[in-house]
């Protein structure tokens, strides 16, 4: 166990932003699979715009990557753009 007030405190704190990590990347996952299995182009284009938006943030806060985030816009970029109108 730990033996200092400090390293107490960054336990506790790693610990919150671990499951806050986790909780934001999950969201993601699951928002870039929906995005993935959609066949409306309108409605993909939208979508598109929200999940780009939620994985950049998630880079800027080192959740994730930077190239992964970029890899992941990247191949929904193109799902979207191949979709038919």
């Amino acid at each position: 166990m730990a033996n200092h007030k400090s390293s107490v405190k960054r336990i506790r704190q790693t610990e919150s932003r671990r499951l806050r990590n986790r909780y934001y990347a999950k969201s993601a996952r699951t928002a870039v699979r929906r995005l993935r299995n959609m066949t409306d182009k309108a409605e993909a284009e939208a979508a598109l715009k929200k999940v780009t938006a939620m994985l950049d943030k998630l880079a800027g806060k080192k959740t994730i990557s930077k190239n992964k985030a970029a890899n992941l816009k990247s191949k929904l970029a193109k799902h979207v753009n191949k979709l038919a109108a």
